[in-house]
């Protein structure tokens, strides 16, 4: 930890801030937990549901976001990032933060949720802090753009945090009334290891990938081209605005929280709305396959692209186990993309592309006849999700009922051809192996790239070895027919949007969970 200059602010007033922090987490300032157990030990409460009881924010988004330019990815008046993509209870979290030009600011910890519809929890207040800007690192030569920022401060992960996604509000704190203040993101998994019900695994991988801070400065712009195994990103830089959804949502107001609010959000507050017992994850914490073991479902949710080959052996094993696996997600399982450490030697802070899994393999051909073999490559990745990423891959369509008889639509009463406009989009999954036994199309269409070239997307089921099943929605977009949480903005492609939440795919995913065996 380092001495902060101005205002006073010492290595140990930071310190002091931290263990502040688990003071007010633990003395019930927010919701009264000892309270809340009593009650849930008396009426048989859940984790998410007592999480839930306690009161809500009413102020939580961004307000002012002033991006570096028009195009712009980053927000330099005030951002950070964290020292881990997880963290659990008693772990150590560092944030780090720049302001340009400097200013003293606090941090605002947050928990994504339902909490009565407001969509969010304060769980803290940090600061003020003396700001600083720090420096913005020059790229290696794998484009990779590492900062190595001094911390702002260091947080003990309190014992009582619920399992989540959290925000890290960043607000500088002008002199009264002399000029605006400006505010972005950090953001954050809280994990655990209690038989939940069910698994969010955030997309964080994908998140990384498509980063465009400082600016254009994702996978897919290294001067080599963007789909070859040439460049790195790090976790160790600020999330700016996605390099290449700019033309999928163009909100700014979500700078520093990844794809999350856009991709992952609505599944998470309708999941937490309506009383089921999840438990969150990244990417990385799915390495092995012990935390989705104790789960009945696993589930994969938004873009989801970039899989560590460790990720899938995982979610195999897992599915062989009997855990129902959901993915909710379109583009899944893509790209290899092996976990590398630091330049500092700390694991798992960077990732590359190292090759394509299987339905992939032909995106693959002509960059590898021009630029050598990719280093790795996966399986058909059709034979874990029941379809398979297809080309082209991006576009939009409606989602289309193709068998009403079958149990995922039991009470959505719908009928063969019957649509749910715009869900399909902006990625999808099509090509499901045909001797993947079991296998039953309950969902397919054309969508359409731009409004001129045809590309098939298929939703599918398969059963599992053991009673469990995998459930493939071919599509990005599943989880905005959810909900329309606060902060939210609907996303659209190729001249074609969702319409936001919708009872039908509300009660697919009930019957999905039902069937997993998950209980509201």
């Amino acid at each position: 930890m380092h001495s902060t200059k101005g205002k006073g602010i010492t290595r140990r007033g930071l310190l002091q801030g931290a263990a502040t922090l688990s003071t007010w987490a633990l003395s019930g300032t927010l919701g009264t937990r000892a309270g809340l157990a009593r009650d849930e030990a008396r009426i048989g409460m859940s984790v998410i549901p007592r999480e839930n009881a306690l009161e809500g924010a009413t102020d939580w988004q961004l307000t002012r976001v002033r991006l570096d330019r028009g195009d712009g990815c980053r927000a330099p008046a005030i951002e950070g990032y964290c020292s881990q993509q997880s963290v659990a209870a008693g772990d150590q979290l560092q944030i780090m933060v720049s302001t340009d030009p400097v200013e003293e600011f606090q941090i605002e910890i947050f928990r994504t949720g339902y909490y009565g519809g407001r969509g969010a929890r304060l769980m803290a207040t940090l600061g003020p802090f003396a700001g600083r800007t720090q420096p913005v690192p020059a790229p290696d030569e794998r484009t990779r753009h590492e900062c190595q920022w001094e911390p702002t401060v260091e947080l003990k992960i309190p014992a009582d945090w619920t399992s989540g996604v959290y925000l890290g509000r960043l607000t500088t704190l002008p002199p009264r009334d002399e000029r605006p203040y400006w505010q972005s993101y950090v953001i954050f998994i809280v994990r655990d290891q209690r038989p939940a019900e069910v698994l969010f695994q955030c997309s964080d991988n994908t998140w990384q990938a498509y980063n465009g801070w400082p600016y254009q400065s994702s996978l897919y712009t290294h001067p080599r081209g963007g789909q070859g195994p040439w460049a790195d990103v790090s976790f160790d830089r600020p999330y700016g605005r996605e390099a290449q959804y700019l033309a999928i949502v163009n909100d700014p107001l979500s700078v520093g929280s990844g794809a999350y609010l856009t991709f992952e959000f609505p599944l998470a507050y309708w999941l937490e709305q309506q009383g089921y017992d999840v438990s969150y994850c990244s990417n990385r914490d799915l390495i092995t396959p012990d935390r989705g073991l104790l789960c009945k479902a696993f589930v994969s949710v938004g873009h989801d692209e970039y899989w560590d080959i460790r990720q899938h052996e995982s979610v195999v094993a897992m599915r062989d186990a009997g855990v129902s696996v959901l993915f909710l997600s379109g583009n899944a399982v893509c790209w290899v993309s092996p976990f590398k450490p630091s330049h500092a030697g700390r694991p798992d802070r960077a990732i590359f592309r190292g090759g394509p899994y299987g339905g992939a393999y032909k995106w693959a051909a002509d960059r590898e006849r021009q630029h050598g073999p990719f280093p790795e490559r996966g399986p058909d990745e059709g034979y874990l999700i029941g379809a398979r990423n297809v080309d082209p891959v991006n576009g939009g369509a409606d989602w289309i009922c193709t068998r009403p008889e079958h149990w995922l639509f039991a009470d959505t009463g719908m009928r063969q051809g019957d649509r749910v406009p715009g869900l399909i989009g902006w990625e999808y999954h099509g090509d499901p192996p045909t001797d993947l036994a079991g296998l039953e199309v309950v969902g397919q269409g054309t969508a359409w790239q731009g409004g001129d070239v045809p590309s098939p997307w298929t939703a599918t089921v398969y059963p599992g070895p053991k009673g469990n099943f995998v459930f493939n929605a071919a599509t990005i977009f599943w989880c905005q027919g959810l909900s329309m949480p606060p902060g939210h903005t609907l996303p659209w492609s190729h001249w074609s949007r969702p319409h936001g939440p919708d009872a039908r795919v509300q009660q697919m995913t009930r019957n999905l969970l039902a069937r997993a065996g998950c209980r509201t």
